[in-house]
């Protein structure tokens, strides 16, 4: 047994050993991100073409910054001699983020609440927002039915918020759930806002997992509230 499994729990050497037979961990480490999430992201990005330079992009959820990563590479922020100069990304969280080069972060800001939206509007400074992602996700307390109910009333929170701020015709908005009874509605609400809605696993998610990623592409605009 390797010396950083003696003393753990059984749950926890689980874990461990998962963490270092996982495939997607080691390629982090390679390419410097700071969570195997990113791969999750570009994988969507890559098969749906949502990240491109001169974009405005809010990360809900972003901590520790792995998406933001993604981000800023896709978005040509980390060029150093010729950054997009249109391109901007923001980054939430309620937990604490280590700055990220190319985008502006706001740690220890939760997004739910209407004082950190607030904060966003004068952030973006009137900027309609062009992709909206939201890796929100709750503390999970190991009851899938509690926990889901959790995590789609953060992603109702954060479309609303795209429902208002989102780039007509051309924004998208992709939020992370953990399957149950209720996403059926979450797709219907987005089906209302979105041209094309889908459900998306990328490979490196989990296949154990319940994770999963709803994606709404083609922003219909505020205006189809009315109609």
């Amino acid at each position: 047994m390797p010396n950083s499994l003696k003393g753990r729990s059984t749950s926890s050497q689980q874990w461990l050993i998962r963490q270092l037979n996982d495939p997607y961990v080691k390629k982090a480490r390679y390419r410097n991100y700071r969570a195997r999430s990113a791969f999750k992201l570009i994988e969507i990005d890559e098969k749906y073409r949502l990240l491109r330079p001169g974009m405005v992009v809010l990360d809900c959820g972003a901590a520790p910054g792995a998406f933001t990563q993604v981000i800023v590479e896709k978005l040509q922020l980390n060029e150093e001699k010729s950054p997009n100069a249109n391109s901007f990304v923001l980054a939430v969280d309620k937990d604490a983020i280590h700055p990220i080069p190319g985008a502006h972060v706001l740690p220890n800001t939760d997004f739910t609440k209407p004082i950190s939206q607030a904060k966003i509007f004068d952030i973006l400074n009137s900027r309609k927002i062009d992709f909206i992602c939201s890796d929100m996700a709750p503390n999970a307390t190991g009851v899938k039915s509690h926990d889901h109910e959790l995590i789609i009333g953060l992603s109702f929170c954060a479309l609303t918020f795209a429902v208002m701020n989102l780039q007509p015709k051309t924004g998208a908005f992709l939020t992370k759930i953990w399957d149950g009874s209720r996403t059926p509605e979450l797709v219907s609400q987005m089906e209302k806002f979105f041209e094309s809605v889908k459900s998306v696993k990328p490979l490196s998610s989990r296949s154990d997992s319940a994770e999963s990623f709803i994606l709404g592409r083609n922003f219909k605009g505020i205006e189809k509230l009315h109609k």
